[in-house]
């Protein structure tokens, strides 16, 4: 079992964080995330959220690979269709360099339509871009010269470089719940990656598809890393008091308010679709989280791991508003109590 950590950058106004704060936490907390023997650390991106996010993912992890030695590092997710493919391949590919091979890619066709909208890309073609710089990223990292014709890039004879580190690339996570994207990430051979929002009774359904997809081609996923909320104190009470709004706030904010929307479905934990967010809560959603004491938190991660064969927790402990020694505390205690537990 891997143990990594993903860092939000989620700022609520009133919380006392900062952006800025929130990044140089996470500058100083990588070193010893490495010393505490975690296995990775990942980002995520969104674009043009009040509280903030992580806009450019890529290059908040050239800092990450100057602070760290180790660990694998890498976005879970980056937002695919927002980019220009080949411009993509080259910063990953610079960033594997930089870092002397240890970059993960994970990416998604992305869902809110803001973000769509200010960086000028139709929302309706998300997932065409999303699937074509699934190509072009691969083309580019494995051949001397490639050359596009898609039906949203085109792109002429081109040599990138440098090269990736890692052969033949980069690993590629899929962040997908979607049946037709989850059956071609597993006939396309690449890691299905599972959103901290789905029940394990969703990851349960999501599974038995790419699985299936997977066996038809003879693949066999080397990996399944999952995110979750995740916080650990010493007391259950402690850990809520802390985590609990945060957590409330990240499915609020986001998840449920695109429900509402139409944008993207959420059910809570009973079931039942989010069709207003102000009816997300703590209590509804509580079984999407890893919050509580050491032994709390190692139950579930048992139940993750046993049920849907979970190989890669990620944590995400800085939380909405949740930062500096509150994150430092939780990542040192889960270290000490809970990562022993699951050593091979």
């Amino acid at each position: 079992m891997r143990f990594g950590m993903n860092f939000g950058m989620v700022a609520p106004q009133g919380s006392g964080m900062t952006w800025q704060s929130a990044v140089q936490d996470l500058l100083e907390i990588a070193p010893e995330m490495e010393s505490l023997g975690y296995d990775s650390l990942t980002l995520t991106e969104h674009h043009f959220q009040r509280d903030g996010h992580n806009s450019s993912p890529l290059v908040t992890l050239g800092a990450v690979a100057a602070v760290t030695e180790r660990m694998t590092i890498g976005t879970d997710i980056l937002l695919a269709p927002l980019y220009n493919p080949v411009k993509l391949a080259e910063d990953v590919a610079v960033l594997d360099n930089i870092s002397n091979g240890r970059v993960v890619l994970g990416i998604a066709p992305g869902y809110v339509p803001e973000e769509f909208a200010g960086l000028m890309v139709p929302y309706g073609e998300r997932v065409g871009r999303f699937l074509e710089t699934v190509d072009i990223l691969q083309s580019a990292w494995t051949q001397d010269e490639f050359a596009y014709d898609g039906k949203h890039f085109q792109i002429p004879l081109t040599h990138l470089m440098p090269k990736p580190v890692q052969d033949p690339h980069p690993p590629i996570w899929w962040g997908v719940s979607g049946p037709r994207l989850l059956r071609l990430a597993g006939e396309r051979g690449l890691i299905f990656t599972a959103s901290p929002r789905h029940s394990i009774e969703e990851l349960e359904e999501h599974l038995a598809i790419y699985r299936r997809a997977a066996e038809s081609v003879g693949y066999v996923p080397p990996a399944f890393p999952v995110m979750k909320g995740l916080f650990v104190a010493e007391t259950r009470e402690a850990a809520e008091e802390v985590a609990g709004p945060a957590v409330t706030h990240l499915f609020r904010e986001l998840y449920g308010k695109n429900s509402a929307s139409g944008a993207r479905r959420l059910t809570n934990d009973q079931g039942e679709l989010v069709e207003d967010m102000s009816t997300v809560d703590f209590e509804t959603f509580k079984d999407r989280y890893l919050i509580g004491t050491p032994d709390d938190v190692a139950q579930k991660i048992t139940e993750l791991r046993d049920r849907i064969g979970m190989t890669e927790l990620i944590a995400w402990s800085q939380l909405p508003g949740v930062g500096g020694e509150q994150v430092r505390s939780s990542m040192r205690l889960f270290a000490r109590e809970v990562i022993p537990a699951f050593a091979d």
